[in-house]
């Protein structure tokens, strides 16, 4: 037992060391990168300043394309479950299947097919194709979940509603979602995560607007003679703090989201 402590003790703290090095290097002068330390050696506040004064915009463009991002899958990924999973419409399974698949294109093949659109409809650069294309990563995945998670609600709650009178769509609102709210949080969580994190999209999509996401944001301080490490590892633990939150928060609701369905009772 001492002896798998010490090795899970082990194994985490290279897992964590990464993290430990960019919080180090984002606490480091630029004038000491060179010194491989595992300390700073003069601690500056310099790349958190830089990250305030610079970088808040772009934050706040990452905010709401993940938000848009998680409101339209779930809006899109629910009903399209419960579907799959309650009414069983005709070449449901073709359409399941379809889904399945649609997540092994590589996201730089539809990013290119996106900016053939985008270009032609006069919407590149834009925070609201963005969401639409990140959505298309995120609503996949969401669907199967909501399948999986909705197949194992008993079918005579939903009976028992219907016998009270309510229709399908009431049936929905009122009781399979609030039911499914394991599920929720778990497709909410993972798209926030995708759209929050994307950069082939941002990249191809956004380059050169306004409103760019944090993960162009970082490249202001990436130059050809000259790289600001301590700009860029303060922006990433700044933009890691989000995303770890929800983590941590929505863990226990992700395990069962995640793995309902898998087994049958």
């Amino acid at each position: 037992m001492r002896l798998r402590t010490v090795v899970g003790v082990l194994l985490t703290a290279i897992m964590l060391f990464p993290v430990y090095w960019m919080v180090n290097v984002s606490l480091t002068r630029d004038r000491d990168m060179r010194r491989a330390t595992l300390f700073p050696v003069h601690p500056t506040l310099d790349g958190y300043r830089a990250v305030l004064e610079q970088q808040l915009p772009y934050l706040g463009t990452s905010l709401l394309v993940a938000l848009g991002t998680v409101a339209f899958t779930v809006l899109l990924a629910a009903p399209a479950g419960y579907s799959l999973a309650k009414l069983r419409p005709r070449g449901g399974g073709a359409l399941g299947f379809a889904f399945l698949i649609a997540q092994m294109i590589p996201g730089i093949i539809m990013a290119m097919g996106f900016y053939a659109i985008y270009l032609n409809l006069g919407v590149l650069n834009s925070w609201p194709g963005l969401i639409l294309a990140d959505s298309t990563i995120a609503v996949p995945f969401a669907v199967l979940v909501f399948t999986a998670f909705m197949a194992a609600i008993p079918d005579e709650l939903l009976q028992a509603a219907k016998t009270d009178g309510a229709g399908a769509l009431r049936t929905f609102t009122a009781i399979v979602l609030p039911v499914s709210r394991n599920a929720v949080v778990t497709v909410s969580l993972f798209a926030f995560l995708w759209a929050w994190s994307d950069f082939v999209f941002a990249s191809t999509l956004d380059g050169g607007g306004a409103l760019r996401p944090i993960t162009l944001g970082i490249y202001r301080y990436i130059g050809n003679n000259n790289q600001e490490w301590n700009a860029i590892m303060a922006t990433a633990v700044v933009a890691s703090i989000p995303a770890t939150v929800l983590l941590v928060a929505a863990q226990r609701f992700v395990a069962t989201g995640v793995t309902a369905g898998a087994v049958k009772e």
